[in-house]
């Protein structure tokens, strides 16, 4: 799904994520029902901020090299105000973790997502 509408790479992958999760809706709209409400669950303010559960989620994707999560908790730790320094204290957190594939998605893709994400109106 390649997306022509975006003004960049992370915004493009981010509209092919939610294009592809529309499809799948459509198609399963059951288990797209009880898996956005489970995961809307998990990522509402709790005894852990919205902000404090995207940087968990960042660290969980970059240790797991997905590259769509990546860029999608990226945003989502920019959205609840997440500083680019607290993004790379976490990454480094995840690169004790995950090496030096973790760390080499961070400082590609990540910093070009703060990046591309940061330039938006």
């Amino acid at each position: 799904m390649e997306n022509t509408h975006a003004s960049n790479p992370s915004e493009a992958a981010i509209m092919d994520y939610k294009e592809g999760l529309a499809v799948f809706t459509d198609k399963m709209p059951e288990l797209a029902k009880h898996y956005n409400s489970f995961t809307q669950e998990c990522f509402k303010e709790g005894e852990l901020s919205k902000k404090e559960k995207q940087l968990i989620a960042l660290g969980i994707s970059l240790f797991a090299q997905d590259e769509y999560c990546i860029i999608y908790h990226v945003k989502g730790c920019l959205d609840n105000g997440a500083s680019e320094k607290e993004i790379l204290e976490a990454v480094g957190v995840t690169a004790a973790f995950g090496g030096g594939a973790s760390m080499s998605q961070a400082v590609t893709l990540v910093l070009q997502t703060i990046e591309d994400l940061s330039k938006q109106p």
